[in-house]
């Protein structure tokens, strides 16, 4: 059998579409697809909404990650905290 081809693409397809589109790997006609599914879908409209600012963060340079040896003492306060707890 094979497979229709259809503008109307589901949540999924959009959501997949979205991903590619943010790394620049989305075709013209994926796009064209998003755009449409975008138009009437509110959840897939806030899911690329958050995307785009989750890319946009994630390339600032202001981001710090915690030293190993602060993760591991967070990680021990929550040990003992934990066993008080019990």
């Amino acid at each position: 059998m094979t497979k229709k081809k259809s503008i109307l693409i589901s949540c999924e397809e959009a959501n997949h579409t979205c991903d590619k589109s943010q790394y620049a790997e989305a075709s013209f006609l994926e796009k064209i697809k998003l755009s449409l599914h975008l138009l009437f879908c509110r959840a897939c409209r806030k899911y690329s909404t958050n995307n785009a600012k989750l890319t946009e963060l994630m390339q600032h340079d202001e981001i710090e990650c915690m030293k190993k040896n602060e993760k591991s003492a967070l990680k021990e306060a929550f040990k003992k905290e934990m066993i008080k707890g019990n």
